[in-house]
């Protein structure tokens, strides 16, 4: 609700690998296999066990689904009989979704995960009405989540706690998840 009592709608955005990937990193610290989160990333210990529940996530980071205007999940395209994506689907995300390059490497997500926030602020999105909320770690989105709050945006960052201190400090507000790894589970 904004300050007049009118019911804001939410324009979600979730960077799939970067949420799931590291929500491994703190469940392996939480579950016992790493001695603390940093540990966890930067020698890539992860809790293989712990799944992302898509409709947990959505409810959380998005609100009831009458207020979610859009919600959008990036990723990279799975293999073909990999269920993931139509999980997402199912609960009310729209997927898209890109080839890794020759390298096994993630390309094209941040860049569109910025570019559609943009585009929608224009084109379905009203500052006075509305609220942007992103799902991911990285500092990448800093200028991104600037410009939306010149435009009168409020732009939460809901993310682990280990997300870059830019971007924690570029949000209007940041929802840390780490206490709700296990609300957050399949």
């Amino acid at each position: 609700m904004d300050i007049q009592g009118n019911a804001m709608a939410n324009l979600l955005y979730v960077d799939n690998s970067n949420v799931w990937i590291e929500g491994m990193h703190v469940a392996a610290f939480k579950h016992g296999i790493a001695p603390d989160v940093w540990t966890a990333v930067q020698n890539r210990v992860c809790d293989y066990s712990w799944k992302l529940d898509f409709g947990k996530l959505f409810q959380f980071a998005g609100g009831d689904k009458l207020q979610v205007k859009k919600a959008a999940l990036f990723g990279s395209r799975p293999p073909q009989n990999d269920s993931l994506w139509d999980a997402a689907r199912r609960h009310g995300f729209d997927v898209v979704t890109y080839d890794r390059n020759v390298a096994n490497h993630e390309k094209k997500i941040d860049t569109d995960i910025v570019a559609t926030m943009i585009e929608d602020s224009f084109l379905i999105g009203d500052p006075a009405a509305d609220e942007i909320t992103l799902v991911a770690g990285d500092a990448d989105y800093v200028p991104a989540i600037e410009k939306l709050k010149k435009r009168g945006y409020s732009v939460d960052v809901v993310f682990w706690g280990h997300a870059a201190k830019e971007l924690k400090q570029a949000a209007t507000r940041f929802i840390n998840l780490d206490a709700h790894l296990d609300l957050l589970a399949r």
